[in-house]
């Protein structure tokens, strides 16, 4: 048996502090297994492997840090990052106590890996490389960046959580791809580490955390510090009559200092980002004939959609360009050794417009074509869509929290939070080119707080066993505003009347006790539970094209306990095994019960009388750590009863469009992860990922034809893989790359051609990054995504082509 590079005691209890048994703390389980499912000609048996503890590589961070006095503790250095025996990052931060407590498969990069690897301009690619994981960025600057995981798909953005420390970035007030989480309040210079936790497996988070907890661990200084980077991206894109090159360049500027018990951090960032177009109208192509008042128009192309059918391709649109600007100030202070207060104030805004390309002319005069009736070859289309659009968003977020970190018998945790939308305006046309009518839409005061209460309670060993219980209680609101205007002129049009509102809240409130429990030197069983009270309520629907046209909804109200269990099992001092069970229940968000829109010229109607999913998951983790290697092997299961997904009810006439409850669904898989480090040659690291994921509708009653196909949105196959070579201390180079098989965006799964506007894509992309570190402060870096310039869609939506990007860093 090959002898452990660190007798870690458990490593599957991700980053654990050594207080129960005195042991160093466990190492992430990082990356993963594409090349390694090949070394060892295992198909679906991949391997992962993680951390070598070694002295971390020179980096321009670690140089301007002053060598430990003898009284202090030496740290372990994990993949380059170093983590003290209390359980602190390399830059002193205390790693989140649910992540470091939870029974679950726990994934780590830090800022230096990220950077190493990553053409980072925004804070969502930080996750590009992450096993299982896809961040919907379909283009730099995209607000719409949904978490997809190893059994969540693009659009299910209330199926997991983003947390910047311990402040919730998830926008659950909806559950689509216009609720994506605020990824604006985090720069990238302020991110040190990014941690992902898979499942529902910890008592301490909310039923959301069924696909899996992203946490963004940013900046607290310990000594002047400043950052600055600026970075340009260069995007070639050319799809049907479009084709451009569209410029992004951020500008991040944060710094910060502690004198005595008081620190301040503060933040910029500035972004102006242009992205390719979104969308593109289309029509089933016609046999019909054109009447006489239709316009004859030409320059529309022909191609086959993701259903098979043959289409015309009429123009695009939602080309957008955006202004973003995010400042924020954190503020910090040491009321006594043990005792931390903090205060974070984030405002973050938003400028943007969206364009229109329309590939019609009219063939009598020559002018650009927009929506209405045409005739194209002598048949008859009608041209909608091409409609630009402006936003306006002011948010701001105020955070304060209290921490005790004794680290002994007892500590606590005292938090709230509160986002609101100061000012959210978005306006569009309605008939582009032939009038100026469109409509406003209006979010002021929409937003959300969360308060949390928690305690860690360390208790004497009892017949040597030692516990680490935690406990807390847990309330959050989500409140919706919503009214929209129709307006004589789109861009400047503010009296117009009210055409439809929606409104509505819904809270949480939760009980929740977790014990990790050390059986026996081997053996660590972990148990928890946590029980939820949901309300629903003031919730209405207003719409003057409706009789009546105001509907108010009944309140409702829900009571549900979410068990969890872990046992984990140290075969040897290398391997271990651990078998995680949690349940998860995930309940309806304002806007799935109260929304209304549209959606292009159809009715998507909200629905009050959804139930909530409820989740059964369940994960069997196995790793092996030999030297500078870690491989991990997990086979997991989800079983989803009462699965919310927006459908089309076929069982009644005419047919409605709503957000339902499918009976039941069940995903399934194997993801394996490798970290290698000094692979052949020293300076040499791999890291990599490969999923397998089969999803199956097994009960739907309102589409039975449903049953048996795949569940929407989620690849059978994913794979992540980096290679990194630190040539010196100064120069690093990395090639990474990305693969999905393609997905399904409907229930019945009548969208087989993938590799379409559309449709879901598979893809096969490589990307490549070169660091060269310049002197003491600064690094220059270059790179390229999408080398191979692939063209790929995340249904509809097109994603980035090849983009270049170069950057320069200056740290002090």
């Amino acid at each position: 048996m090959p002898e452990p590079l660190i007798p870690w005691g458990n490593p599957l209890l991700p980053l654990r502090t050594a207080n129960l048994h005195g042991r160093p703390p466990m190492p992430p389980l990082l990356g993963s297994a594409m090349l390694c499912a090949l070394a060892t000609g295992l198909m679906l048996l991949p391997v992962a492997v993680p951390v070598r503890a070694e002295a971390a590589r020179p980096t321009s961070e670690a140089a301007d840090q002053a060598p430990l006095a003898e009284s202090e503790q030496e740290p372990v250095t994990l993949s380059g990052d170093v983590i003290t025996a209390e359980g602190q990052s390399s830059e002193g931060h205390p790693l989140p106590p649910a992540i470091a407590s939870a029974p679950a498969v726990v994934e780590s990069r830090t800022a230096q890996q990220i950077r190493d690897t990553v053409n980072l301009m925004t804070p969502a690619a930080a996750l590009k490389y992450f096993p299982s994981i896809e961040v919907r960025e379909r283009y730099v600057g995209d607000r719409n960046g949904i978490i997809a995981t190893r059994t969540t798909g693009t659009v299910s953005s209330a199926q997991s959580l983003l947390y910047a420390d311990d402040l919730l970035l998830s926008n659950l007030l909806g559950n689509s791809y216009s609720f994506p989480p605020r990824w604006g309040l985090v720069s990238p210079s302020e991110i040190s580490r990014v941690d992902v936790m898979y499942g529902p497996f910890s008592a301490l988070y909310p039923g959301n955390s069924m696909g899996g907890v992203v946490t963004l661990e940013t900046r607290t200084p310990t000594k002047p510090e400043f950052h600055a980077s600026i970075t340009g991206s260069l995007e070639d894109s050319h799809l049907y009559g479009t084709g451009e090159h569209y410029g992004s360049g951020n500008i991040s500027l944060a710094g910060g200092d502690r004198r005595g018990p008081f620190s301040i951090w503060t933040s910029f960032n500035h972004l102006d980002a242009q992205g390719h177009p979104m969308s593109f109208s289309t029509a089933a192509l016609s046999s019909k004939a054109a009447g006489a008042s239709a316009t004859a128009v030409s320059g529309a192309y022909q191609d086959t959609d993701q259903n098979g059918r043959q289409r015309l391709v009429f123009g695009a649109y939602a080309i957008d360009h955006s202004i973003q600007d995010q400042g924020k100030i954190k503020l910090g202070w040491d009321i006594n050794p043990d005792i931390t207060a903090t205060y974070t104030l984030g405002l973050w805004s938003d400028q943007s417009r969206t364009d229109v390309d329309s590939y019609l002319k009219n063939s009598a005069t020559g002018q650009t074509f927009y929506n209405g009736s045409v005739n194209i070859g002598g048949h008859a289309y009608t041209v909608s869509g091409l409609n630009p659009g402006e936003t306006d968003e002011l948010h701001i977020l105020n955070a304060l929290s209290l921490d005790s970190h004794t680290h002994g018998p007892f500590d606590w945790h005292v938090a709230y939070s509160n986002y609101r939308f100061i000012n959210e305006v978005s306006r569009s046309a309605s008939n582009y080119g032939q009038s100026q009518a469109g409509s406003r839409q209006v979010q002021d005061g929409t937003g959300w707080q969360t308060g949390e209460l928690r305690g860690i309670w360390r208790p004497e060993p009892l017949f040597d066993q030692d516990h680490e219980i935690t406990f807390g209680y847990h309330i959050d609101d989500y409140l919706l505003k919503q009214s929209t205007y129709q307006e004589d002129d789109w861009r400047s049009g503010s009296s117009g009347q009210k055409s439809a509102q929606s409104g509505g809240e819904t809270r949480t409130q939760a009980l929740y006790l977790q014990d990790v429990w050390s059986l026996a030197e081997k053996w660590t069983l972990t148990l928890g539970g946590r029980l939820e009270h949901w309300q629903a309520f003031d919730g209405f629907n207003y719409n003057n094209k409706t009789t009546p046209s105001l509907a108010k909804y009944p309140n409702q109200h829900r009571i549900d306990f979410s068990p969890k269990a872990a046992l984990t099992f140290d075969v040897t001092d290398a391997l271990q095994t651990r078998f995680s069970f949690g349940r998860a229940v995930r309940y309806p968000t304002v806007t799935e019960l109260y929304q209304q829109v549209t959606s292009g010229n159809q009715l998507v109607q909200n629905n009050p009388n959804l139930k909530p999913e409820d989740v059964l998951s369940y994960d069997w983790t196995t790793q092996y750590s030999w030297r500078q290697y870690l491989l991990r092997l997990s086979l997991f299961q989800e079983n989803r009863r009462d699965a919310l997904f927006s459908q089309t009810d076929t069982t009644v006439s005419p047919n409605l469009t709503q957000i339902e409850n499918i009976g039941r669904a069940r995903i399934r898989g194997i993801e394996t992860a490798l970290d290698a480090h000094d692979v052949i040659i020293e300076g040499l690291d791999l890291s990599g990922s490969i999923t397998y994921a089969d999803s199956t509708v097994q009960k739907d009653s309102q589409v039975p034809a449903a049953e048996g196909r795949n569940f929407p949105r989620i690849p059978r196959w994913r794979s992540r893989v980096t290679v990194t070579y630190h040539q010196n201390e100064r120069l690093t180079y990395s090639l990474g790359y990305r693969y999905s098989s393609g997905a399904y965006s409907t229930l019945l799964n009548t969208d087989r051609n993938h590799d379409t506007y559309g449709g879901i894509s598979h893809y096969s992309v490589f990307d490549a990054k070169a660091s060269y570190r310049i002197g003491q402060h600064f690094t220059a870096s270059a790179g390229v995504d999408n080398l191979g310039n692939q063209k790929y869609f995340v249904s509809p939506h097109p994603y980035s082509q090849r983009t270049a990007f170069v950057g320069l860093n200056y740290d002090y």
